[in-house]
């Protein structure tokens, strides 16, 4: 009997020790493409800004359409699997791996290393397009690889570990390993199995944390300054139902190819990928440029500019703007989330409306509001959406409105459209014969 308790515990302890190492091999990984890809923001920044003798337009405008064209060739050729946001991919791997099937397709090694380079490379040219959604796919594919270095196959469910990876992503992305845990269950794989909840946590834990010993514990888009939010029940209602309307448009928009794949732009997209690709990077390029440059990138410099009231108020352009050219990037293929431009697109909705609707002396809370609300619509997935952004402004006395408005956002939103991870995962999954 002791010899068999033995064995079982060192058993266990091999089954935590190799996951463990996962998750930290997954925090850095996320750790290295979060600084990927701020160079490679600045550096698009710094070839639009530096070059005097070159009309500021003219820079994205040649940089995005080749840019665009190089990632979409380099994905489709290379990395078949990495394109877009990444999180369908990991809810779709969850599904197949429950029931058997291959995900080598969805999650791998390989498509780690595409999703990380051909995602930064099109950072360059300045599309709408964050690193969140990649993240989780790329926290995925490492803690599945990590799955034959098991002492025993059975050890965990091929399903509940890609699950743990993918919210491991997303804690060490955000920095906010409560919402890594959150995501899990609101929207990757909706259960935890009870025999491995405690290691899948502590895996999604320790992947937040290593990106917090690497990073700091600064938080996403630093600290807001407000001391109170007067005035709390209407603009949560008013927030809430502008959120939920625009998010749930944007949502159905995103779901447009797949819902109607004979449209004749789809059918164009889909006989010549790489020309598409070339026009979507005009559209980001030219909606660039009449917005002023503020729809470049994934947005983190703006958003961090209002959240901490460095700018009080933005353009009536900028969530137009930012919602034309987020659109763009994804129908163009490119490896890319949607998490940050999100984010960008509430932040800028708050901002340039509070004003207008009487809530200026609130402006701060108000673009946290909207930053939950249009999240929390687009993805569906509303204690995420307060949650993430609760922790990414240290915005702990916020937390019963942010909760508020994001469970309104959604409402509204599910009346408009139906979940979008949720349905983009379908387009990743083979059909099953009736």
């Amino acid at each position: 009997m002791n010899l068999f308790r033995g064995r079982l515990s060192a058993f266990r302890w091999r089954t935590r020790l190799t996951l463990w190492g996962a998750a930290a091999a997954a925090g850095l990984a996320v750790v290295a493409f979060t600084r990927l890809a701020d160079l490679a923001l600045s550096t698009f920044f710094q070839l639009a800004n530096t070059h005097p003798w070159l009309p500021f337009p003219w820079v994205p405008f040649v940089l995005a359409p080749l840019v665009g064209m190089i990632a979409v060739w380099t994905t489709r050729r290379f990395f078949p699997g990495s394109q877009g946001s990444g999180i369908p991919q990991v809810i779709a791997a969850t599904r197949l791996a429950a029931r058997g099937e291959p995900v080598g397709h969805l999650v791998s090694m390989r498509i780690a290393i595409g999703k990380v380079g051909v995602g930064c490379f099109a950072l360059l040219g300045g599309f709408s397009a964050g690193r969140e959604g990649p993240s989780a796919q790329v926290a995925a594919s490492i803690v599945h690889f990590a799955h034959r270095l098991l002492p025993h196959s059975r050890a965990i469910a091929p399903a509940d570990l890609l699950l743990a990876g993918g919210a491991a992503g997303i804690a060490a992305a955000f920095n906010t390993p409560l919402a890594g845990i959150v995501f899990a269950v609101e929207e990757l794989g909706k259960r935890l199995e009870a025999k491995t909840t405690g290691i899948l946590v502590s895996t999604i834990i320790l992947s937040g944390l290593v990106a917090i010993a690497v990073q700091g514990n600064d938080t996403h888009f630093g600290r807001m300054k407000v001391s109170q939010f007067s005035e709390l029940a209407i603009p949560v209602l008013v927030y809430g139902m502008l959120c939920g309307t625009f998010g749930g448009i944007f949502s159905r928009l995103l779901l447009w190819p797949q819902k109607h794949p004979n449209f004749i732009v789809w059918r164009w997209r889909t006989a010549y990928p790489i020309r598409f690709a070339g026009c979507c990077g005009v559209v980001v390029a030219v909606v660039g440029w009449l917005g002023g440059g503020l729809s470049f990138g994934s947005g983190y410099t703006v958003t961090a500019a209002l959240v901490s009231g460095d700018a009080l108020s933005a353009p009536w352009h900028a969530p137009i703007t930012r919602y034309v050219a987020t659109l763009a990037t994804y129908y163009s293929g490119i490896p890319g989330g949607l998490f940050a431009p999100a984010l960008a697109v509430g932040a800028a909705l708050g901002a340039s409306t509070c004003e207008i609707l009487g809530y200026a002396l609130n402006a701060i809370p108000i673009t946290a509001l909207c930053m939950a609300g249009f999240l929390a619509a687009v993805t569906q997935s509303p204690v995420t959406a307060a949650i993430i952004v609760m922790e990414m402004i240290d915005g702990h006395g916020m937390v019963i409105s942010l909760m508020a408005v994001s469970l309104i956002a959604n409402a509204v939103s599910s009346r408009i459209s139906p979940e979008l991870y949720q349905q983009l995962a379908l387009g990743f999954m083979p059909e099953r014969p009736r």
